[in-house]
């Protein structure tokens, strides 16, 4: 089926790509305001961009998406714009169920990590905190933002990443062990999640590995 982003409206057109782009990493994004209220909310318009500098990109969309009254920036990104500083913490099967009540639409100023059972710890470069029973947190300067339509692409520089101790195969070679994690990805429709337990191995291969398995055909 083909269909014409220009042709249907922007409801139809979320719809559509948030059943196919999947599944789609999960991160809470913890921010603070300029009086030092922490807010945190999770979102899967997230991924990993550059390496050389560490820089991550979030959609933070308008609260509302922007409908007749038009759009009101959401907390995270007013805090972001306040203090330049958040912290990303991945979200596993064993916080998902936290991660979902950390998503409930609440007012201005509700401490969501407390709603959550969650635990605030301290960062050691920003001076945003992380949550403690993340596996893994990222700790990020505000890099760029750019508008998006009803959305602003939150750019941000990795200053420092924080792993679960038992996680790690070997600290001293940085090698992490990646289906211990636990992690979970977004799906489609309004509550479907997908884990990373079910995987197979597919090496790389070069050019000449290529040709020599066409010829054996």
């Amino acid at each position: 089926m083909f269909f014409d982003f220009e042709a249907i409206p922007k409801k139809e057109r979320y719809k559509l790509v948030v059943s196919t782009v999947v599944p789609r990493p999960i991160a809470w994004l913890v921010t603070q305001d300029a009086e030092g209220r922490t807010n945190a909310a999770p979102y899967s318009f997230f991924n990993v961009f550059s390496n050389d500098p560490v820089v991550v990109g979030i959609g933070v969309g308008a609260r509302g998406m922007g409908g007749e009254e038009g759009p009101e920036l959401k907390d995270t990104f007013a805090n972001i714009q306040a203090t330049g500083e958040f912290a990303l913490c991945l979200v596993n099967e064993n916080t998902a169920e936290a991660m979902n009540v950390t998503g409930a639409d609440y007012p201005p100023g509700v401490d969501e990590l407390a709603k959550a059972g969650l635990t605030a710890t301290p960062c050691s470069k920003i001076r945003v905190p992380r949550i403690a029973e993340s596996p893994v947190a990222l700790e990020c300067r505000l890099w760029k933002t750019i508008p998006i339509g009803t959305h602003n692409l939150v750019l941000g520089e990795v200053l420092a990443i924080n792993i679960r101790d038992d996680c790690m195969l070997d600290p001293a070679r940085h090698y992490v062990d990646t289906p211990r994690l636990g992690m979970v990805g977004r799906m489609h429709g309004s509550g479907w999640y997908a884990r990373t337990t079910d995987r197979f191995e597919l090496p790389r291969v070069t050019p000449e590995q290529v040709e020599a398995r066409q010829k054996d055909r």
